[in-house]
């Protein structure tokens, strides 16, 4: 079966965006620093080992609001791999491409595991971790950690409950240190441990 794996970019204080993030600014002001690091996605080392990962799963199911401030990655996120939007409401237009809009976060995450085959799934926005989590249906975090205070903005792990949710330590990678410090990261993933 498919694993679900939550790919996010966050400072080391929780932050997925800064400040003021909307359309117009997707990732707030000074959210862009937390992809840095990408631009050694090419290379050999942590960041394209991550990177080749994230290329190679099958399935991806976003947030609305990720989606929107994405540009709804004009229709396709990589390679035409279906993309699932968990949304509160299903918008008049049709989506674009290999996109479904999902209402119901068991069913959205039922049919982007039957999706993704023997691949797995990539999960991209807070409200659809945290929903996903809630709902039993993340089975990994993969986060990609900045070292970058940005003080505020929007956390990856608000508005969850108030219970314990515990983790099994699957890897951790970390760039070499290399001249431009805004390409530092740590790439950490963990397992969800199941009751």
């Amino acid at each position: 079966m498919a694993l679900i794996r939550l790919y996010m970019t966050m400072s080391l204080d929780g932050y997925v965006t800064g400040p003021q993030d909307g359309l117009d600014t997707p990732m707030g002001i000074g959210g862009f620093r937390l992809f840095n690091w990408l631009d050694r996605r090419n290379d050999p080392g942590p960041s394209g080992q991550v990177y080749a990962e994230v290329m190679a799963t099958r399935a991806v199911i976003s947030g609305r609001r990720t989606y929107e401030h994405a540009g709804r990655w004009q229709g396709d996120h990589h390679n035409g791999v279906p993309v699932f939007v968990l949304t509160h409401d299903v918008p008049d237009d049709p989506p674009p491409g290999s996109v479904r809009y999902v209402t119901d976060v068991r069913e959205c995450a039922s049919q982007a595991r039957a999706a993704a085959g023997d691949g797995d799934v990539m999960v991209h926005g807070a409200g659809a971790a945290q929903a996903l989590l809630r709902a039993g249906q993340l089975d990994e975090l993969e986060l990609h950690v900045v070292p970058v205070l940005l003080g505020r903005g929007r956390r990856l792990f608000d508005h969850l409950p108030a219970e314990h949710i515990e983790l099994d330590p699957v890897r951790r990678l970390t760039t070499p240190q290399v001249e431009d410090l805004a390409q530092h990261v740590t790439h950490m993933r963990y397992r969800i441990r199941r009751p």
